[in-house]
């Protein structure tokens, strides 16, 4: 198991842009193959930044997702929204 980590900081005017788009996506994101589950998290002290949390069976399908149509329409529209340069860890449990 992969978990996948995104911070992604907007500018102001375009939180709700980003919401709205999340919205639209996150249930496609969610079924495609090999993830296992998405969440949004938004930071309590700096509420233009959100996190997606994923979890995937392994490097491959997140990499098969990376190159998909899905996440380069879904790059594409957000990425004019950041107020920053968003930052991506992959991570794995050890304990």
């Amino acid at each position: 198991m992969l978990t996948r980590i995104v911070k992604m900081t907007f500018k102001p005017e375009n939180v709700n842009d980003f919401l709205a788009a999340f919205e639209r996506k996150k249930t496609m994101i969610a079924s495609f193959e090999g993830c296992k589950s998405v969440k949004l998290l938004r930071d309590i002290s700096d509420t233009n930044t959100f996190f997606t949390y994923s979890e995937w069976i392994d490097e491959n399908t997140l990499e098969k997702y990376r190159n998909s149509e899905l996440f380069i329409s879904t790059w594409d529209e957000v990425k004019k929204f950041f107020g920053d340069k968003p930052l991506a860890w992959s991570v794995r449990v050890i304990d």
